[in-house]
């Protein structure tokens, strides 16, 4: 057993570590209103400009009610001989299982960092119906999710098709800021989670269908 610290050693390690904390407190709450500042710009700047049904349309797309089915659908279809890797079964198979760990994961942070979305995301009626947490963007994780894996079971016929899910998965991933859904930080969160999972899924999960 360590010997007890002397009174004055003891109150120096306590407000190191008061200081330390009092830190990383202010730089997390400097980031936060970085975040909040730039979200809110992009969204009362470029929003104005850009068509609104578009955004909508992009965010239905990337809806997790819309796109399990479509894509579970297409799984049980019969279509195992095209040569189209979107629609052979491992590529199928990995999706559903990686769109289901998304779901999981995005719903475990939520719950614990509990970030309350934009204030003037408030009065804007929504395509699809919404969560009360913002951070991470489950819209970013998921189309990043599946752009990356499309991007890591893609053959070399497939160029152009991949560029077009990476281009609607960014689109999409920028409409969470320009609707006002999100902060830049939610989305750049959720993206990274998504090509994460999507690595894992490509890793293991393949391999047990």
């Amino acid at each position: 057993m360590d010997p007890p610290q002397p009174p004055a050693a003891a109150a120096a390690a306590t407000t190191t570590a008061a200081a330390t904390t009092s830190g990383s407190t202010a730089l997390l709450n400097h980031l936060i209103s970085v975040d909040t500042t730039l979200s809110e710009y992009l969204h009362s700047t470029l929003k104005p400009f850009l068509p609104h049904f578009l955004l909508l349309l992009l965010e239905l797309s990337a809806d997790f009610r819309l796109f399990f089915p479509i894509s579970l659908s297409l799984l049980l279809a019969p279509n195992s001989s095209t040569s189209l890797f979107l629609l052979r079964r491992p590529f199928l198979s990995s999706l559903l299982l990686g769109l289901l760990l998304d779901l999981v994961l995005i719903a475990l942070i939520k719950l614990l960092f509990r970030r309350s979305r934009p204030v003037y995301n408030k009065n804007m009626i929504a395509a699809v119906s919404v969560d009360h947490y913002s951070f991470p963007s489950g819209h970013a994780s998921r189309v990043f999710f599946v752009a990356s894996i499309a991007h890591l079971f893609a053959d070399d016929e497939a160029n152009l098709l991949n560029l077009v899910v990476w281009l609607w998965a960014v689109l999409t991933s920028l409409s969470r800021v320009f609707l006002g859904r999100h902060f830049v930080f939610d989305v750049f969160a959720g993206a990274s989670l998504g090509v994460l999972e999507a690595l894992f899924a490509f890793r293991f999960l393949r391999f047990y269908l």
